[in-house]
């Protein structure tokens, strides 16, 4: 990746076997509780048919947060004698790429052009990070349904803007930001545009389906519409809320929308001047919002003062969505700009738009002060920013209109919202922690940088952060080693998106395009920014591996296609090809199916082999077994192990992921085992036996290679081994136990074991393993294995090779 000077301004500011949500803090005499909306999911088989009854629990969670353990126990934040960061996130609704200061509207006011004024957002990429390359979907209920189930739209239920979304989109199965952070003990809110659950109905809307709720993922404050054409206006009588009453629907009422209840001084005035007679009794929803997330962020920020429990806000508003003119009925709607004689000139959505976004920076900076004060005393020693990370994006790229001309919005990138161009997927990305980047870091506080970061990537960054292991296959990757300028950032190969009839992948600087009956195009988005020449002729090769890469993840498939859920329901000793050893899968709400497999291990599958009795358990793979996550894990509470073994010449496909977890092994006896990503071995887990390994292997359990003579795994990927993880090699021969085609990096223990048939006298020199790269150093002390018959070795490194000497 690279970094970029830094941008200065003047100083203006279901790996979740538990899915009950925690309501974790009672303050003031306020009880906050939430609902579940996995309630009532029938039959032994894997289905989400949910009523419309309500689940309340009530427990203090913040404790599982020393008690769950993350995926990667040495990088993990919880690991560390700091708190969990709070989590706050300010999401915009059709803002362009270039909409904000270091984007390009202060080159346009350096240069006396109109440029859109917000000053809190430009501190926060001054005081942080700025994204240049983050993307998001190409319109708003995929982006929503991506950033919450870390899916992208290949194998998200929502992967576009079907009118039906609302009462489907996000499903019990999956496991949201929400979710994950409720579940790690932090008190979480919700306020704005959620789209999912709710009728259209402007006057009497009701709940249409509990599942897919706010409430039923983890968030216990909400302040929310529920279907995306009620925020087709600003204006809506009524939005939904939480706490709500015991006995209401999905945990949530319908409250007027007005913020009458700030109309005193303890409230900022600006930008809202809700004090005003001619502030209209129906609000602007996006100001009652605001509003009920600075409450959120005061009472929260006391708290957390006063316990240590962290909170994760997400303030997702309607702003800069069209309809642009209603803002014009707020009282000096535009008094921002009414100094700049060049805006009277602007076309009137123009003029509309700039007040829209002014006007939303300013309840922002409402909120970054709060971090500053919670108590509001104008005493900021008890402020709770430094280890609060704030992140703002927008959901998709700007829409057409003259004020993507006369602004340049989008930056000069192609194309529009609901585009696959840059301009309807790269978004604008910028993140602050001040306790973790400043001027002094990697990654340096004002900078620019070019990594990419897709919307996906929310949840598993959150994840790690707070200290809990990832949903089990999901497509985003966590950047939170690169947030903490330590541990290490696993590499994202590439993303995906579909709009209307085209699909891209992006990989680093090369994007392919595909279009229903046109040719497919090839961009280099370095030299090419604004995606004008197709370079598809001249790489031939590499057109046809992007386009494979990017139809194998399920691009193509019709609307209502998305990855399913099963669960191992074998006996011991039982196969995976047979499809009655697999819970069967259904999506329903009220009576509608929208979504069954009830067939073999497809590659749409999130599929857990785990076992739950007193008795270890054996599964075998004796056929291809092809998934787009897997897990296998044992029973920590009976110490009843699960083994799955792979015969010989059998393939086993994790696409993103095969996690072997606790109590659980891998015994690979000739076969190949291959992820586009990576293989995690958890602590107390195993992966043995001998074959090849075609994935990057992340090991913080054992790793046995004891086959037969000659080279045992062979490791087509990188291998990362953790404090605390053991490697064990079998020394037959002259051939290596294990051969790295990537870069191994060492640590924990080396173990070996001697063949039968094999002598080793003193001096005697042989080489265990070899890679590429070699980096790190294993942790024996003195350098030296010593056998379970007492032989003793020392061990030596080069830059690609571990080697042995016989003392």
């Amino acid at each position: 990746m690279r970094y970029h000077a830094p941008y200065h301004t003047s100083g203006l500011g279901h790996v979740y076997q538990q899915r009950y949500k925690s309501f974790p803090n009672q303050r003031n005499g306020h009880f906050f509780g939430s609902f579940d909306g996995r309630a009532n999911v029938s039959s032994t088989k894997s289905h989400s048919e949910v009523t419309n009854n309500t689940v309340f629990l009530l427990s203090f969670a913040f404790g599982m947060l020393t008690a769950l353990s993350p995926l990667n126990a040495d990088d993990s934040f919880s690991n560390t004698t700091q708190r969990p960061p709070n989590i706050l996130y300010f999401y915009v609704d059709d803002m362009g790429w270039g909409s904000i200061g270091p984007n390009g509207q202060a080159s346009r006011k350096a240069k006396g052009l109109p440029y859109v004024r917000t000053p809190n957002l430009d501190r926060l990429a001054a005081e942080g990070i700025n994204f240049t390359r983050g993307y998001a979907c190409h319109v708003c209920s995929p982006s929503r349904s991506s950033l919450q189930s870390g899916f992208h739209q290949g194998h998200t239920f929502a992967d576009r803007n079907d009118p039906n979304n609302a009462r489907k989109a996000i499903r019990a199965d999956d496991v949201s930001i929400g979710d994950v952070l409720s579940d790690a003990g932090y008190v979480t809110g919700y306020w704005g545009k959620w789209g999912y659950g709710g009728s259209k109905d402007r006057a009497n809307p009701v709940i249409d389906n509990v599942q897919t709720l706010p409430t039923s993922h983890g968030y216990q404050y909400v302040l929310a519409e529920l279907h995306h054409i009620r925020a087709h206006t600003f204006f809506q009588p009524t939005l939904w809320k939480a706490p709500a009453d015991s006995q209401s629907i999905g945990g949530l009422e319908l409250v007027p929308n007005s913020i009458a209840d700030y109309q005193n001084k303890s409230y900022p005035q600006t930008p809202a001047l809700q004090n005003s007679t001619d502030y209209p009794t129906t609000a602007y929803c996006d100001d009652a919002y605001a509003f009920a997330a600075l409450d959120f962020v005061r009472e929260q920020g006391q708290n957390y003062n006063e316990t240590g429990q962290p909170f994760h806000g997400l303030l997702a508003v309607q702003i800069p969505h069209a309809p642009f003119g209603e803002i014009a009925t707020l009282p000096d709607w535009d008094r921002a700009y009414a100094d700049d004689p060049s805006y009277r000139t602007l076309a009137d959505q123009s003029r509309q738009w700039a007040a829209m976004v002014t006007r939303i920076d300013a309840h922002f900076g409402n909120l970054l002060a709060a971090l500053e004060d919670p108590n509001n005393d104008g005493d900021t020693s008890d402020s709770v920013a430094e280890n609060t990370l704030v992140i703002f994006q927008s959901d998709n790229g700007g829409p057409g209109g003259r004020s993507n001309v006369e602004f340049e919005a989008n930056g000069g990138l192609s194309g529009t919202k609901g585009k696959i161009q840059e301009g309807g997927i790269r978004v604008p990305l910028v993140m602050r922690w001040p306790g973790k980047i400043t001027e002094d870091t990697a990654l340096k506080a004002g900078s620019d940088c070019d990594m990419v970061v897709d919307i996906t990537d929310m949840l598993p960054t959150f994840c790690e952060l707070a200290g809990v292991p990832a949903p089990l296959g999901i497509d985003g990757v966590s950047i939170a080693p690169t947030l903490l300028g330590r541990g290490h950032q696993r590499r994202r190969d590439f993303i995906i998106h579909e709009a209307g009839n085209g699909q891209s992948i992006i990989r680093n600087d090369l994007k392919l395009v595909r279009s229903k009956n046109s040719p497919l195009v090839l961009h280099d988005l370095e030299a090419d920014r604004a995606e004008a020449r197709n370079i598809a002729a001249e790489h031939p090769q590499l057109v046809q591996e992007l386009e494979s890469l990017l139809l194998g993840e399920r691009v193509t498939e019709p609307k209502g296609f998305a990855n399913t859920y099963h669960d191992w329901t074998g006996r011991d000793g039982a196969k995976t090809s047979a499809a009655d050893n697999w819970s069967d899968y259904e999506y329903a709400n009220n009576g509608i199916s929208y979504l069954t497999d009830n067939g073999a291990p497809q590659l749409s599958w999130i599929a857990r082999i785990a076992n739950s009795s007193d008795q270890s358990r054996t599964a075998h793979a004796d056929a291809d077994l092809e998934v787009l996550g897997l897990q296998i894990s044992g029973n920590a509470a009976t110490n009843a192990k699960q083994t799955l073994v792979l015969g010989p010449e059998i393939n086993l496909t994790g696409r993103n992921v095969i996690r072997v977890a606790s109590h659980a092994t891998l015994t690979v006896d000739g076969g190949v085992v291959s992820s586009l990503r990576w293989i995690d071995i958890h602590e107390g887990a195993t992966l043995d036996g001998h074959g090849s390994i075609d994935a990057t292997i992340y090991n913080s359990g054992s790793m046995i290679a004891v086959g037969q003579k000659g080279t045992v795994f062979n490791i087509q990927g990188d291998y990362h081994q953790s404090a605390g993880a053991e490697l064990s090699l079998l020394i037959a021969g002259k051939k290596p136990a294990a051969h790295v085609t990537g870069t191994a990096s060492l640590n924990g223990k080396l173990r070996i074991a001697i063949a039968q048939d094999t002598e080793l006298t003193p001096g005697t020199f042989c080489t265990v393993l070899t890679a590429n790269h070699v980096n790190g150093c294993f942790a024996n002390p003195n350098d030296e294995v010593i056998t379970d018959d007492g032989s003793r070795f020392t061990i030596g490194y080069s830059e690609t090779a571990v080697t042995l000497t016989a003392k």
